[in-house]
């Protein structure tokens, strides 16, 4: 079932059409879609990744599953049944934290991104959740600035990733009541 859905005009290489996009819960059957996503999104900043780095934001066959037992994910996906984009949420007491967000690059600009982000911040309010983290690398400017759009903050914490700094971002959410 879909939480939302959305038209959106998109240019795919010379063709332009509306396409309908669905965002939902995944499920087992769209690993193999969140993997093509998360390699096509992130493929842009491996060489400024650390190997390791780049391994843990692209996940794997076998690590994709055990973050789908820990964490809500959910899923972009196209009127074919193609994953656009996807977000992770995970809850702990009043706290929700998003992880592996990511769109394809033909698709970035449309506005996935924040309605993937508005399905995690849902499930977070309805978990009665106040605050939002989630942590980003230097390389991704153009998700930093996504994020203090939509309202995140920097916290100041800092910590190696991989032999990498990763950034926390904050947000206050006000639950559902």
């Amino acid at each position: 079932m879909a939480l939302v859905a959305m038209k959106v005009f998109v240019t795919i290489g010379s063709m332009n059409r509306n396409v309908i996009f669905s965002i939902r819960a995944a499920t087992s059957d769209d690993v193999q879609g969140i993997l093509q996503c998360l390699r096509a999104a992130f493929a842009p900043f491996r060489t400024r990744y650390t190997p390791a780095a780049f391994r843990d934001t692209v996940l794997s066959e076998t690590r994709l599953p055990e973050r789908m037992k820990r964490m809500k994910i959910f899923v972009a996906e196209d009127e074919c049944k193609n994953i656009a984009g996807t977000v992770g949420c995970s809850i702990s007491g009043e706290k929700a934290h998003i992880r592996g967000m990511a769109v394809r690059p033909a698709l970035q600009g449309c506005g996935l991104a924040a309605k993937l982000l508005a399905a995690a911040e849902g499930e977070a309010r309805a978990a009665n959740c106040s605050r939002m983290t989630l942590n980003t690398t230097e390389p991704l400017e153009r998700a930093i600035h996504f994020y203090r759009r939509h309202g995140y903050r920097a916290s100041g914490r800092v910590r190696n990733w991989f032999g990498m700094p990763l950034y926390q971002y904050v947000k206050q959410i006000d639950a559902l009541r």
